[in-house]
C-alpha cells in the first residue's frame, strides 16, 4: 500500500479495553505494515500507558456514545462531533479507506464521513451486533444504510454471514469470512503447577473456567445453577468466573441463594498473563452461551484461547461457537437454556481425565492448524487489497439453511 493509499480502523473497543473484538483488531493490525494503517481507538483508563508499549499509529478519540441512534439531539450531536474528528484524521494522514469495528456506532460515523468526503469504508460484523439492532426500528434503519453503503463486509463466522444474508438481504458475494484467532506463542499448554493454582486460590480442586463479559447471553447463571448438580458428583468442584459486567450483582445473589459461595469464584477483570495462567491451569473451559432475544454469541474467541492452552471446551448451542472447535474431538456443544444437560456434560468430562487430556491435545493441534494470527493477518491483508482495487472479494460463502 502506498503512502497515498492508507486505511483507518475506527473502533471504540481496542486495548487496553478488554473485549474479543478489540483483541481481534490488535492482533491483526499489529501484523500489517504499520506505515499503511492508522487506528482511531476509543480512549479510557490506561490508554496512554498502553500506547507507550507499541509502535502502531493510534489516535485516541472519545468514541463512546450513550445514543447510537440519531433521532434524539444528543445522538446526532455526538455523531457530528466524531465525524468531524475523523474527517481531520482522513485529511491529515491521506486516508483512502475506513475500516469500521462495528456497524453501530462506528459504521454510522463512516457513513457520514463518506457523504462528506467520498471516503469508502468497510465493516466488521460480529453477529450479536446486527441481531440486537433488529430490536430497534431506528437501529435497523441505520444498520441497513451502513451495510448498503459499505465497500466490503467481514463476518467473524459463517453463522454471522448467514445472519447478514437471511435477515438483512446481503448477498453472500459481498461478505468475506475472517475468523478471529489466537496468539499460539502466548497461549500455550503448561503442566499443572501447584504454586500457580495456590496463587489463584484453586489448590487441587477441579476447576471449571469461564472468561468473558458478564452478560445474560454468556449463560453464567446456567452454569451456576448446574453447579448444584455437578458438586453432587464432584464434591470439591470450583467454578471460576473471569470478567466483569452488568450481571455481576445478579450472579452474586444467585450464588448466595443456591448456597454455592464455596464453589463459585469471581475473579473480576484480570490482566493477560494471569488470564493465560487461568486457561492453562483450569480443568475444563465452559462458555455456556445461549440466545437471549436476538442477542447471540457471534463466535467465541475465548474458546480458541482455551484450546490453544490445551484445555477441553464446552459451549452453548447458539450462534457461531461450534465453528471454534471440532465438535466431540476438541469440545462439546450443549443446549444451555437450562442447567441439566450442562451439568451432565461437565460432570462426565471432569470424571474422565484421559478424555480431557485427549481433547486438550487435539484442541491445541486444531488451533495451530486453523486459527494462528499470522495466517489470519495475511487473509485480512488480501481482503483489504481486493476491496481497494475493486476486485471480487475472497468469499466462498454459501447460504446456510
Amino acid at each position: 500500500m502506498s503512502a497515498l493509499n492508507r486505511a483507518l480502523l475506527v473502533s471504540e473497543i481496542f486495548p487496553p479495553r478488554t473485549g474479543g473484538s478489540g483483541r481481534w483488531f490488535w492482533e491483526v493490525y499489529r501484523r500489517l505494515p504499520h506505515q499503511d494503517y492508522w487506528i482511531a481507538a476509543g480512549d479510557g483508563s490506561g490508554s496512554e500507558q498502553f500506547d507507550w508499549t507499541h509502535d502502531l499509529n493510534v489516535v485516541r478519540l472519545p468514541l463512546s456514545q450513550r445514543e447510537w441512534g440519531i433521532a434524539r439531539p444528543g445522538g446526532l450531536r455526538a455523531y457530528a462531533e466524531r465525524i468531524r474528528d475523523l474527517r481531520r484524521l482522513v485529511k491529515k494522514h491521506h486516508i483512502t479507506m475506513v475500516h469500521c469495528g462495528r456497524c453501530l456506532p462506528e459504521g454510522v460515523m463512516a457513513l457520514g464521513l463518506k457523504a462528506l468526503t467520498g471516503t469508502p469504508y468497510g465493516c466488521y460484523v460480529h453477529g450479536e451486533d446486527v441481531s440486537t439492532a433488529l430490536h430497534s426500528r431506528e437501529h435497523t434503519w441505520l444498520v441497513r444504510r451502513v451495510l448498503n453503503g459499505s465497500r466490503f463486509l467481514i463476518a467473524n463466522s459463517r453463522n454471522t454471514a448467514n445472519l447478514l444474508h437471511r435477515d438483512w438481504g446481503v448477498p453472500m458475494s459481498r461478505i468475506s469470512l475472517l475468523h478471529p484467532g489466537v496468539d499460539t506463542t502466548r497461549f500455550t499448554p503448561t503442566p499443572r503447577e501447584r504454586a500457580v493454582r495456590d496463587r489463584l486460590g484453586w489448590g487441587d480442586r477441579p476447576v471449571i473456567l469461564t472468561v468473558g463479559r458478564l452478560q445474560l447471553r454468556k449463560g453464567h447463571d446456567q452454569l451456576i445453577r448446574a453447579m448444584v448438580q455437578i458438586r453432587g458428583r464432584v464434591p470439591d468442584a470450583l467454578y471460576a468466573i473471569a470478567g466483569d459486567g452488568e450481571e455481576l450483582e445478579p450472579l452474586r445473589r444467585l450464588v448466595a441463594s443456591e448456597g454455592l459461595e464455596e464453589h463459585v469464584q469471581f475473579l473480576g477483570e484480570i490482566e493477560d498473563q494471569r488470564l493465560i495462567e487461568c486457561y492453562q491451569q483450569c480443568d475444563v473451559f465452559v462458555l455456556p452461551n445461549r440466545t437471549v432475544g436476538r442477542d447471540i454469541e457471534g463466535f467465541g474467541m475465548v474458546l480458541l484461547e482455551a484450546q490453544a492452552c490445551g484445555r477441553p471446551v464446552i459451549a452453548g448451542d447458539s450462534g457461531g461457537t461450534a465453528e471454534t472447535m471440532r465438535v466431540s474431538e476438541t469440545g462439546l456443544i450443549v443446549p444451555c437454556d437450562g442447567p441439566d444437560q450442562l451439568a451432565h456434560q461437565v460432570a462426565e468430562l471432569l470424571a474422565d481425565p484421559d478424555r480431557m487430556e485427549r481433547m486438550g491435545q487435539a484442541g491445541r493441534r486444531h488451533v495451530l492448524e486453523r486459527f494462528d494470527w499470522d495466517a489470519l493477518a495475511i487473509d485480512a491483508a488480501k481482503i483489504f487489497s481486493d476491496a481497494r482495487s475493486g476486485a471480487p472479494l475472497p468469499s466462498t460463502l454459501t447460504p446456510v439453511a
